[in-house]
């Protein structure tokens, strides 16, 4: 069973993953610590667009090892927060 402080840690983990893949798949201009947990991944946050999203889901297929469903409800889409949210609840366990 998982301490509180084992899911606190496995969150930043999943977090800083998807930081990290986002800037480099998507080549943007910033580094991990300049992007905050809530930032918007469309509009006015990373400014993504649906090019980008359709790379989110390969990103959650080859890393995280999760097939987005037409029946997932798109907010997981919404925020960085929101995306590791989806991680966490889907991903397949090794």
């Amino acid at each position: 069973m998982n301490t509180m402080q084992e899911n606190i840690e496995e969150r930043k983990a999943v977090l800083l993953t998807i930081k990290t893949e986002i800037i480099q798949r998507l080549h943007i201009q910033k580094n991990e610590s300049q992007i905050d947990d809530d930032t918007a991944l469309f509009g006015n946050g990373l400014k993504l667009d649906s090019v980008d999203a359709t790379e989110i889901l390969v990103l959650l297929d080859k890393i995280f090892g999760i097939q987005v469903s037409e029946s997932d409800d798109p907010s997981y889409m919404r925020s960085i927060n929101n995306l590791a949210s989806f991680v966490l609840k889907n991903r397949t366990q090794h």
